[in-house]
């Protein structure tokens, strides 16, 4: 299956939630005019990342209903888009979440592995990443820190997953000249190793004196990248999915079949 995918690589504004509504809606529109099937934002895209407190937080968070998801949804009826958002329960805990919509359903994630600071606001999701039947395939999602967990995106994958879309926002670290992000490294090696593909959407500017690796990249299954960031902070990539389900390396090899769990 061929598709468009699309990663809108924003600088979301901590405290304006009604700009960065504003940012996202108009990435969304201007990806779903050029033919994007599927649409990946990043990580908290409607609160901003580098919180103060619990409290801004919580007044920059919405519930999983939050009638803004559907708006935003109509804006690309044809296609799923993947955004970041700070969660508010019924409970009145905060989850640091992903919505997945298309076609009138909303799928919603909660960050399973939560780094750093994040764990000063948000409590860890129970679930596992989901793997959702769409128009495009099978798309699971993650956040972030989860993909630098190989047991997670392999268990997406055994469960059939095809795309694997990722909202993120990837501070910036020090590496070697000429160095990719290893986070770029180690979503290539998921690709790879699963035979799955891969849409990482980061986060750009500079929050709070936070820097970010700018590093969105859609990978193939064969673990190379198809694209990456250009200077309007997108990516898009067209994505043959054909033959995705088909784990075979050679005559004898079998990425799945070879696997030996009884001894990991």
């Amino acid at each position: 299956m061929e598709l468009i995918v699309t990663c809108c690589q924003l600088a979301p504004v901590i405290g304006d939630f009604a700009g960065n509504r504003a940012r996202v809606e108009a990435a969304v529109a201007e990806a779903a005019a050029g033919g994007a099937g599927v649409i990946v934002l990043p990580e908290l895209a409607l609160s901003g990342y580098c919180f103060d407190s619990v409290e801004e937080a919580r007044a920059l968070s919405v519930p999983a209903g939050w009638p803004g998801f559907a708006e935003l949804a109509a804006l690309a009826p044809d296609a799923v888009v993947v955004l970041g958002f700070a969660e508010l329960a019924a409970t009145g805990e905060l989850f640091n979440s992903a919505a997945m919509l298309f076609a009138g359903h909303q799928v919603t994630y909660r960050k399973v592995h939560l780094w750093d600071r994040e764990k000063e606001f948000f409590l860890p999701g129970s679930e596992p990443a989901p793997v959702v039947s769409t128009p495009f395939g099978r798309l699971a999602m993650m956040v972030c820190y989860d993909l630098e967990f190989p047991e997670y995106t392999r268990s997406v994958a055994l469960r059939g997953a095809q795309l694997l879309a990722v909202p993120t926002n990837w501070p910036l670290i020090g590496r070697p000249a000429g160095q990719p992000a290893p986070e770029v490294v180690i979503a290539m090696a998921a690709a790879r190793v699963n035979r799955m593909a891969i849409a990482v959407c980061d986060r750009q500017g500079i929050e709070r004196g936070q820097e970010w690796n700018q590093a969105s990249t859609v990978i193939g299954p064969d673990g190379w990248p198809l694209a990456t960031v250009d200077a309007q902070g997108r990516v898009r990539a067209e994505l043959n999915l054909t033959g995705v389900d088909d784990k075979g390396l050679s005559e004898r090899n079998d990425l799945f079949r070879d696997r030996r769990p009884e001894l990991y």
